[in-house]
């Protein structure tokens, strides 16, 4: 121990503090929802982001920025779109080997595609390789959060949450839990489900940036007792997540009808078994009542608005104005392998896109609103956070954040920089990044401070 303490003052002097360092570009975030203040949105140009230890320490112009705190360091992104990382609410790790799988709507999509790619998941080898693949593409779009659905086979979880606890990555996941209407290998029992997530909850929670999400597929994979054993951990973990299916296509919002026949409605069935908390995260949500969202918003639950596998599976279009009139928190998913690719900046495009479509299925479109491009980037960075409960953390650049933050470029491609070089507004620059974007817009990817891409 003496010669340990010695050896410290020795080195003392060589130790050397973490630089301030200022990323200069054209600075994008919100500290609110754009709808419902517009001065909660923020676009700084010729702005100075500064970080240190891998935390916000202020925003603002670059001029008074440098006056202000003399940085060690500068790295010029000028031309470019600093914003803070984006926050995918739903999304499946295992299913980029069968993403765009041809042909089927929800329930025979699963049977044929899925459940046959989650099977082999219990070789911890294969889950590894995925596992990596799948976290390097989240990072690849810039994608720096994520809410993840493993398989109910814990060697998936174990092999995702090492993925991303070596990129020091703010991802929560956690073990499906299903015991009915699947096939036997994927199916757990009720006593396996509670024992196997109870050992991962309390491995894995906290660990670095990981959380837990206690994760029922969908109801018609679940019997009563195993939404029992859900409910149970929600009640003993406090402090971890649920993330399940709800409502996405008709053909399921049937079944749960009938399995459930004494429920008032498919969220009913969660809500009767204790699911419907604050930190619970319902992707979908197609087919849901004014009356549901309201529950939803009463005990400050979120929807993960998922568009691009809501278009290829055919399962409906999301009514984003139903929820933000109810005020229920809303992010954006990309639903990978339902969603054809993980780029949020393609979700977003989607997003639009199902907003204007809805237009067609009413005889009074001029009342629907197409997706205002601000609010479609809330969505995937600040408004994703707060579907999360994690909008004190990330999402913004409020001093004292975690620097998780995206360079994005405006003149990636041809096409893009055609389309951004005529733009008149920042508005119409953000919208053809929306419309236009993929991962190559994502020049670099930062990670707590770390350039990762």
């Amino acid at each position: 121990m003496k010669h340990a303490f010695f050896a410290s003052l020795l080195l003392a002097p060589f130790i050397t503090h973490a630089s301030l360092t200022g990323y200069k570009g054209d600075i994008l975030h919100f500290t609110g929802d754009p709808q419902e203040k517009i001065q909660s949105r923020h676009y700084i140009h010729n702005g100075l982001l500064l970080v240190k230890d891998g935390y916000i320490v202020d925003v603002g112009s670059s001029t008074a920025m440098q006056a202000k705190y003399h940085p060690d360091q500068i790295i010029d992104y000028s031309g470019k779109i600093i914003s803070p990382g984006f926050v995918d609410t739903h999304v499946h790790f295992p299913q980029i080997e069968m993403t765009a799988s041809y042909g089927k709507q929800l329930l025979d999509w699963l049977d044929d595609y899925v459940f046959p790619t989650e099977i082999k998941f219990s070789a911890p080898e294969h889950a590894t390789i995925y596992a990596g693949k799948f976290i390097d593409e989240l990072i690849n779009n810039g994608t720096t959060t994520a809410l993840v659905f493993a398989t109910s086979n814990p060697v998936s979880v174990d092999a995702l949450f090492s993925k991303a606890l070596g990129k020091n990555m703010r991802l929560i996941s956690g073990k499906v839990l299903m015991d009915r209407n699947a096939p036997a290998p994927l199916l757990d029992t009720p006593e396996t489900a509670y024992q196997q997530s109870k050992m991962l909850i309390e491995k894995w929670k906290n660990k670095g940036r990981l959380g837990y999400a206690v994760t029922p597929r969908f109801a018609p994979t679940s019997s009563e007792a195993e939404l029992r054993v859900a409910g149970r951990l929600l009640r003993e973990y406090p402090d971890v997540w649920l993330q399940t299916h709800l409502a996405e296509n008709w053909q399921e919002v049937s079944w749960v009808k009938t399995l459930f026949p004494w429920s008032k409605s498919y969220l009913d069935v969660y809500r009767h078994y204790g699911l419907v908390t604050p930190k619970s995260v319902f992707a979908h949500s197609v087919h849901v009542s004014d009356a549901d969202f309201q529950i939803l918003a009463t005990l400050h639950s979120s929807v993960a608005f998922c568009p691009l596998s809501n278009l290829f599976l055919g399962s409906g279009l999301f009514n984003l104005e139903q929820s933000q009139k109810n005020q229920v928190k809303t992010g954006l998913g990309t639903d990978v392998g339902g969603g054809t690719s993980l780029s949020m900046l393609k979700v977003m495009g989607g997003a639009y896109n199902v907003t204007q479509l809805r237009k067609a299925f009413t005889e009074t479109p001029e009342n629907i609103h197409p997706l205002d491009p601000m609010e479609n980037w809330y969505m995937a960075t600040l408004g994703g956070a707060r579907a999360l409960s994690l909008d004190h953390v990330i999402g913004s650049f409020t001093p004292g954040k975690e620097a998780d933050f995206i360079v994005i470029n405006p003149q990636s491609d041809n096409a893009l920089k055609i389309r951004t070089e005529n733009s008149k507004s920042v508005e119409s620059k953000i919208f053809a990044i929306e419309m236009m974007g993929d991962d190559r817009t994502i020049e670099h990817t930062y990670i707590m401070g770390e350039k990762v891409k």
